[in-house]
């Protein structure tokens, strides 16, 4: 299909209404609606965006291990720790809506633990969710991107990814990681007019804190290690609404020049990641030990 002279923003528009020929009306979707798959959709910061995104227009389909459903949602099942799940999933979405104009990878949860004592088992199925698991989505939808000239992806990061995290370091690594895959996949697909923006919130209210697997501290550890995950889980609990990072997911699939990265929290949140930068880091540390819980 060739692509008249149009905005890059308007371009998905128009591949969706000249691409599909006679495609029945039963399986074409409103052209005014876009197609965003959701992962991690059953709960949290998932199941936020896509309440709020289905209720702004979108055509939302929300995956996750359960199937879980909305009200104005579509649900479907996928295992992004699977390989085949994820192809299959994708392909679904592609084969019933014709396209997927924008990503949001929120499938993950939480794992506590001093270094030493997690299971390395734990430690790797961690890490296959919340990263590997990204990975697979956005490799199955960056095809279906390219062939129709654009898109978006929205990586649910953290502020863990920025500032380590004690008792939760392979949570933190995974979100490391997260960082350093986004910046380089920007730097791939910016020619097809794909845009990726890392979401980084900060403490936010979900069932990630009750859902977090606790791992055997020993009573080495035990002591500062229970301190720390405690003070961390009350400032999940007073932490901002998973409905702000969705209204922050919606902004940056909708704005015309999306950024990078966005932090989403508090104010003494972003600043710390801010201090970091210019702190020397024993000042920088001694100061966020007590924040910290260490």
């Amino acid at each position: 299909t060739t692509v008249p002279n149009v905005p890059a923003t308007d371009r998905c528009a128009y591949l969706r209404t000249h691409h599909h020929g006679l495609t029945p009306a039963a399986r074409l979707p409103r052209v005014e609606q876009q197609v965003c798959l959701i992962t991690g959709a059953s709960s949290g910061i998932g199941r936020a965006c896509a309440d709020r995104l289905a209720g702004g227009g979108w055509t939302v389909i929300g995956a996750s291990r359960r199937g879980t459903s909305g009200a104005a949602w579509d649900a479907l099942v996928m295992d992004v720790d699977d390989d085949e799940s994820v192809r299959v999933a994708v392909a679904s979405v592609v084969e019933q809506h014709g396209r997927i104009d924008a990503v949001v990878t929120a499938a993950g949860f939480g794992l506590s633990g001093p270094v030493e004592t997690t299971p390395l088992a734990d430690a790797r199925a961690h890490i296959e969710t919340n990263f590997w698991g990204t990975v697979r989505v956005v490799r199955e939808v960056l095809p279906h991107m390219r062939q129709a000239g654009g898109g978006r992806i929205a990586l649910i990061g953290s502020l863990g990814g920025l500032v380590g995290l004690p008792f939760q370091a392979y949570y933190s690594a995974g979100k490391y990681a997260l960082e350093g895959f986004g910046e380089a996949l920007a730097y791939e697909v910016a020619p097809f007019g794909i845009e990726v923006t890392l979401v980084e919130p900060g403490n936010t209210a979900t069932g990630f804190t009750d859902n977090r697997r606790r791992c055997d501290p020993s009573d080495v550890y035990a002591a500062v290690n229970d301190r720390a995950v405690g003070v961390m889980e009350r400032d999940e609990r007073e932490g901002i609404p998973a409905e702000a990072v969705a209204k922050v997911v919606e902004q940056v699939l909708t704005s015309g020049r999306p950024p990078r990265r966005v932090m989403v929290g508090n104010a003494d949140e972003r600043l710390g990641t801010f201090a970091k930068r210019f702190m020397p880091h024993r000042l920088f540390e001694r100061l966020a030990r007590g924040t910290l819980g260490v």
